[in-house]
């Protein structure tokens, strides 16, 4: 009799405990970007997902949606304004549209190299460009590395400015952008990351640019056989959070949330260093001509770009503390 009852108690703490695993609360995060799976980025997302779940302790989860499964990145932040996605990456030129202080890293060479871009994106300047967004119903995170973005053609190798002279280049839906296209002498033309590839088949824009790891996972060297490494603007990647959700999540989960992103940052990094140097080898094999132009021919036609910011205090005062950043 004791054995029996024994047995029944054990049974009923084994439904029990079950019930409350399978009962277990916890948050679905649902994270949308336009770039491909084998992308440096949503790797670090995977990561980031990972992280955050063992964080929370299965509290929290990331569910991805890649490849523009959900819109173009312009989309994806309407939705998070409207609150009917939680977060995304966007690049920060894109970003200018709804953060306006943003346009400032679109500038062209605006960094010395990629060290003096982490110290100004980890540090105070890129943390307050972060928080500009909550007003827009945009939480910043933080920066994943999207390197140097450099012009890749069908015809010929951009060489100088004149080389652009006649060329429809696709830009990203950024003002700063194509104000730099136009100073270089090219016809700049937004359209989506997603539609380049068939606009750059027929014809649509004569080329692009961007950085080597898109340039090589978009498969653009397949139409466009020229790549110039003039690197002109070092625009990194914007892991953002609707604040309508992070004004929900408490002070516990807000910390578990930036402990994850901060971790998938430093991993993409890592990551990125890699894939740029196998994006070059690869589109070399393909058949590609890479060459790296005299920078300075292209400072120089950009340089009146910044004096238009003289009349515009804050923008101009970040330009300025970017500059002189240590």
């Amino acid at each position: 009799m004791k054995k029996n009852i024994l047995s029944s108690l054990v049974l009923v703490f084994v439904f029990v405990f079950s019930s409350c695993e399978t009962n277990k609360q916890y948050k679905t995060i649902k994270l949308a970007h336009g770039l491909d799976m084998s992308h440096p980025v949503h790797k670090a997302m995977v990561f980031m997902g990972q992280e955050l779940e063992k964080n929370s302790n299965g509290t929290l989860k990331l569910e991805i949606y890649p490849n523009q499964q959900l819109g173009s990145e312009r989309q994806c932040l309407e939705l998070l304004q409207i609150g009917s996605l939680d977060m995304t990456k966007v690049s920060a030129a894109v970003m200018e549209n709804f953060s306006p202080n943003m346009k400032v890293l679109g500038l062209p060479f605006l960094f010395k190299n990629k060290e003096h871009t982490f110290r100004v994106l980890d540090g105070e300047v890129g943390k307050e460009l972060l928080d500009g967004g909550k007003k827009y119903w945009l939480k910043g995170l933080g920066y994943y590395d999207a390197g140097s973005r450099s012009f890749y053609t069908k015809t010929e190798s951009v060489l100088k400015p004149k080389n652009l002279e006649g060329l429809k280049i696709r830009v990203m839906e950024s003002v700063t952008a194509m104000n730099m296209v136009t100073s270089l002498g090219g016809s700049p033309t937004p359209i989506s990351y997603g539609e380049l590839y068939t606009a750059l088949q027929q014809g649509v824009v004569d080329g692009a640019e961007n950085n080597p790891p898109s340039f090589y996972l978009s498969r653009h060297y397949e139409v466009c056989k020229f790549y110039s490494l003039d690197e002109h603007t070092t625009i990194p990647d914007v892991l953002i959070m609707s604040t309508h959700l992070w004004d929900k999540l408490s002070s516990k989960e807000k910390f578990w949330m930036q402990k994850s992103a901060n971790a998938s940052i430093k991993y993409q990094r890592n990551l990125w260093a890699k894939a740029e140097t196998e994006a070059i080898e690869a589109v070399k094999k393909a058949g590609v001509t890479v060459v790296k132009p005299d920078k300075s021919l292209f400072q120089e036609k950009v340089s009146s770009m910044y004096d238009d910011y003289k009349s515009n205090k804050e923008i101009y005062n970040l330009i300025t503390r970017i500059k002189s950043t240590r």
